[in-house]
């Protein structure tokens, strides 16, 4: 796939730790519990530092924290291990995707200065006062807007990502409106992938719960405008291919990381091509989550430490062998089918957020 001397970007997930409970996100089972297959691992400034030598930053384009399971600002050490990237690589990218709910503002105002004109935090804020916390539950209005405005009035650039939902697309012009004001570079209608399944079978609502089980809210699909296109795309793939599967088995594989050069390393340590193999790691509604095809990869789980040294991890072969995969004739002879969802060359949900 690649050599660790090609890598130039670097996607850490840092923590496996959120004050937010949304509810698709795989860390929680609907906003109700905690996924039980995680140990709310994170990383320290000192995992970092043995992960990363200085000669290895150097070679960086870019770092940027966002993964599968937490939120950067609840990590005890997310500032610390900006300090370090940036002081061995005074050019590189870097950057952060956040809901924005924690710090203060001497907090938010010092990473716009380690990041200065080269970094930028992309927030994650779907609607407003009144209705963001609807998705975003456990999420403070007061201490988003904070963030936000500390980060901007400290020179840092700013991105605001706003999934849209049928409980919110009513906001979308007043939320660009009020990034303009604020100071934020972009504003991103974002149509989200969470109601696009990867088989067959479409959602149109999803129920949220809170931490004691109890409902509280339906998390609908937006109308059309503000909807993902691969739902439509899907319906051309199944009466062209027959199914989704069948589409998956001979689908050819763009894969997004190798041509990026971009590594994924989890709250753990392990370091595998992309969040999108390692989330296939742990999903809650798995009594033994090594069911998922990516464990037919992962032989023996701390191989893949890399506290232990990149170039050992990379010396299992486990990146060439993902990539060996997309040769074999179909998912249920070895290719590995998280690759065919993500990267497939005719179907694209991912992509289809930004457009």
């Amino acid at each position: 796939m690649y050599k660790l001397e090609d890598i130039k970007t670097i996607h850490l997930e840092v923590t496996q730790n959120c004050q937010a409970a949304c509810p698709m996100c795989d860390r929680n089972m609907n906003g109700e519990g905690i996924n039980p297959h995680i140990n709310l691992d994170e990383l320290s400034l000192d995992d970092c530092k043995q992960i990363f030598p200085p000669e290895f930053i150097a070679q960086l384009k870019t770092m940027y924290m966002c993964g599968n399971l937490g939120d950067p600002i609840v990590a005890r050490d997310t500032l610390e291990i900006f300090k370090y990237f940036r002081e061995h690589n005074p050019a590189m990218w870097l950057s952060m995707n956040t809901n924005a709910g924690a710090r203060d503002e001497t907090w938010w105002t010092e990473l716009a200065q380690v990041f200065g004109k080269m970094g930028a935090v992309i927030f994650s804020v779907d609607g407003l006062r009144d209705t963001n916390h609807i998705y975003r539950q456990g999420v403070n209005w007061d201490r988003v807007e904070r963030a936000m405005k500390s980060f901007i009035a400290g020179g840092g650039r700013a991105r605001w990502d706003f999934l849209v939902f049928e409980h919110n697309q009513h906001q979308v012009e007043q939320a660009e409106q009020i990034a303009n004001e604020w100071g934020f570079e972009k504003f991103v209608a974002k149509k989200t992938g969470r109601f696009v399944d990867a088989n067959t079978n479409k959602k149109e609502k999803h129920q949220a719960k809170d931490r004691k089980g109890e409902e509280t809210a339906e998390i609908k699909k937006p109308s059309k405008e503000y909807q993902n296109r691969a739902l439509s795309t899907q319906d051309k793939l199944i009466e062209k291919y027959g199914s989704m599967d069948a589409y998956y088995d001979v689908a050819p594989i763009r894969c997004k990381v190798k041509d990026e050069g971009s590594l994924f390393i989890t709250a753990e340590g392990l370091a595998l091509p992309c969040c999108w193999t390692a989330g296939r790691m742990y999903k809650w509604w798995h009594k033994d989550p090594r069911v998922e095809q990516i464990w037919n990869f992962i032989s023996d789980k701390s191989a893949l430490d890399a506290r232990q040294g990149l170039a050992r991890v990379f010396a299992t072969g486990i990146f060439d062998n993902i990539e060996a995969s997309w040769n074999k004739p179909s998912c249920s002879q070895g290719k590995l089918k998280v690759c065919a969802t993500k990267c497939g060359a005719e179907w694209d949900p991912f992509s289809e957020q930004f457009k």
